[in-house]
């Protein structure tokens, strides 16, 4: 692939639910979801758009989707309440922004790109980040336009789990959730973008790895762009984001061994989950430790392939 094909990949989180657990109909549910962000994205880069405005055009679709765990499907805290944690970072001069902690904004990759573009900061949280964004004429939605029958049958049984003391016997699709897109555009110019929810249950005030520049979200078009879902925290302890980079960047490796390598070291700290990344020149890299991801790419004619677990990607 030369240098400047556009290309894009997307995540729908590292936590899936168990193969034998979908029926056909919620299969091609998730697929359908996942093509329509490709589709979003993919129609930014191919009319010469620029790799910021494609991966933000594709978390969009997913945060409208309430199958996935951020904006619209995000996940509650304990206290009842939607949280929510965006990031976006481009490659060219690694600008970036982020919000934490918030709930209102529709879509919080677009509050992160507020942030970004006219706060002066890189990182802003809670009600000071919110006080900002209405300032900045971002429309609000009620609390209640995020809070589904899903999440909310989910906050109840992990906090009656709690209460009677039971063991943690939950799936990884029930600890994690995160969604993202990474993307070259024609120029060779990389962007990254991360949005979520966090897990169900979360203590109030907590934030992950996705709004961490470097942790969860990092682009550098000398290196590569990547977003990552799974545990946070490890991801945050290890700068995961910026470690891949660094290892391109600084270490001379391939995008594909760098990741492999680096998702398996991850895994052996406790860190399950998984990384989508975009390179100056090559295929994306998807990779995961986990039982899944949703996942997807774009290949050179813009077809659309998507995957879940283990099989073999889908084209759509």
């Amino acid at each position: 692939m030369a240098q400047n094909i556009q290309a894009l990949a997307i995540h729908g989180g590292a936590g899936t639910i168990p193969l034998d657990s979908l029926d056909k109909q919620s299969l091609a549910a998730y697929h359908e979801g996942l093509r329509a962000a490709l589709r979003a994205g993919w129609q930014v880069l191919a009319s010469g758009g620029a790799a910021l405005d494609a991966v933000i055009a594709s978390v969009k679709v997913l945060e409208d989707d309430p199958l996935f765990n951020a904006g619209r499907g995000a996940v509650l805290t304990s206290a009842g309440r939607p949280e929510m944690d965006a990031a976006v970072m481009r490659g060219s001069d690694r600008a970036a922004g982020a919000v934490a902690g918030i709930c209102g904004p529709r879509n919080p990759v677009e509050a992160a790109r507020l942030v970004m573009e006219r706060s002066g900061h890189v990182l802003m949280m809670g009600e000071g980040a919110e006080a900002f964004l209405r300032e900045a004429g971002m429309d609000f939605e009620p609390a209640s336009y995020f809070e589904t029958e899903r999440r909310r049958a989910a906050l109840a049984l992990e906090l009656d789990r709690r209460a009677r003391g039971a063991p943690d016997t939950r799936s990884d699709a029930d600890r994690h959730g995160t969604v993202g897109a990474v993307a070259r555009d024609r120029f060779g110019g990389l962007a990254a973008a991360t949005s979520t929810g966090g897990y169900t249950a979360k203590r109030p005030g907590r934030v992950g790895d996705a709004p961490v520049i470097g942790a969860g979200t990092f682009a550098d078009d000398a290196g590569c762009a990547v977003s990552c879902t799974g545990n946070g925290e490890v991801f945050i302890r290890y700068t995961a984001s910026a470690e891949l980079s660094a290892r391109v960047r600084l270490g001379g490796q391939g995008l594909e061994e760098a990741a492999a390598a680096l998702i398996a070291e991850l895994g052996a700290q406790e860190g399950e989950g998984g990384m989508i990344a975009m390179g100056p020149q090559g295929a994306p890299v998807l990779v995961f430790n986990s039982s899944g991801m949703y996942r997807g790419f774009t290949d050179e004619q813009g077809g659309f392939w998507t995957a879940i677990h283990r099989e073999p990607y889908q084209r759509g």
